[in-house]
């Protein structure tokens, strides 16, 4: 028989199939592609991008010319706009305002063909450093709320360029989702004063049965309710809402449980695409964070979400995420 399981974090439920649960082998997957022409990310054609605002690159060279090795520039077609003012309004039940924000562009590396897996330790750890220069840099606007750092990669999760890179968006207002979960996350604080997040670490490491990689500052897991086969966690050890505020010592500890949880991935399933998502504070004051914790989600494309989940709100998870971990270990 199938497992109900609930999230006790935002409440949500899954369906794990434990009876006949997918082993690797069984899941048809979109490889990543990719459209072929000339890259604007690539160097030589800097010129082909907005004006760099954020740049780590080799001394003595020049802006927006080779030599760098990690650069933030405007989203070229942007889905928020930096200029202006919000003008919250209404329009009889409908509440709106303009399309104020930030849509920026981190190109991780000038290697066109590289993922994460590829790059050195120092070559995560410098976009790592560019995370969290950028967010706190836009944190400073007085009228952004939320800033959200992301990435895409391979088609099949949104990516329409292969050159590797990542987003920031910095939104007017905390998004619902992440609404919700540190809504859940303060009451269970205010229940019990403890960090939900903190407590399932504890769990998760007397238990292993789902840890994936573990060093002195982070845990790599499949979370016991997984929306999706193979969904991963990285969370960090140390108690801390906002992922900006990460210390120095553990940039490098988390470059290198990055790189090692992603090449674990990858090679179970080759060409996979994957989407991951920094989850973090709001800025400015505009939630009580005591009982939240900064963690990474990440989530490979292996299977679409249809009519039961989106209908339902619940999540069919073909691969338990016990056996998942163990699929991971075992790489």
């Amino acid at each position: 028989m199938s497992e109900l399981r609930r999230d006790p974090i935002g409440g949500r439920w899954i369906i794990v199939d434990t009876d006949h649960p997918s082993k690797p082998a069984d899941f048809e997957y979109e490889p990543s592609a990719f459209r072929q022409g000339i890259c604007p990310f690539c160097y030589g054609n800097e010129s082909m991008t907005p004006p760099e605002i954020d740049v780590i690159r080799d001394p003595y060279t020049h802006p927006n010319t080779a030599g760098w090795q990690v650069r933030v520039v405007s989203n070229k077609f942007p889905a928020l706009q930096i200029e202006g003012d919000l003008d919250r309004r209404g329009i009889g039940l409908y509440d709106m305002s303009n399309g104020v924000g930030a849509h920026e562009i981190l190109i991780e590396t000038p290697y066109h063909s590289k993922d994460i897996p590829d790059l050195l330790n120092n070559e995560i750890e410098n976009f790592l450093i560019l995370y969290c220069r950028r967010s706190l840099d836009l944190a400073k606007d007085k009228r952004f709320k939320y800033i959200m750092v992301f990435k895409n990669f391979g088609a099949a999760a949104g990516a329409s360029l292969e050159h590797p890179h990542s987003q920031i968006i910095a939104l007017p207002m905390v998004p619902k989702n992440v609404y919700e979960e540190i809504k859940g996350a303060q009451n269970f604080f205010n229940f019990r004063e403890r960090c939900i997040f903190c407590d399932m670490l504890r769990q998760e490491t007397q238990e292993k049965e789902r840890v994936i990689l573990e060093n002195n500052y982070f845990l790599s897991f499949c979370p016991f309710v997984s929306r999706f086969p193979f969904e991963i966690w990285i969370m960090p050890k140390k108690h801390s809402a906002s992922f900006s505020r990460i210390a120095p010592e553990e940039i490098s500890a988390l470059a290198s449980i990055l790189k090692d949880t992603i090449s674990k991935l990858k090679n179970l399933f080759p060409n996979v695409s994957y989407n991951y998502i920094i989850h973090t504070a709001p800025t400015n004051g505009e939630s009580d964070v005591e009982g939240y914790h900064w963690h990474i989600e990440f989530m490979p494309k292996l299977t679409r979400v249809a009519g039961f989940e989106w209908g339902s709100g619940f999540y069919l998870v073909s691969t338990p995420p016990e056996l998942a971990a163990q699929y991971l270990r075992g790489v």
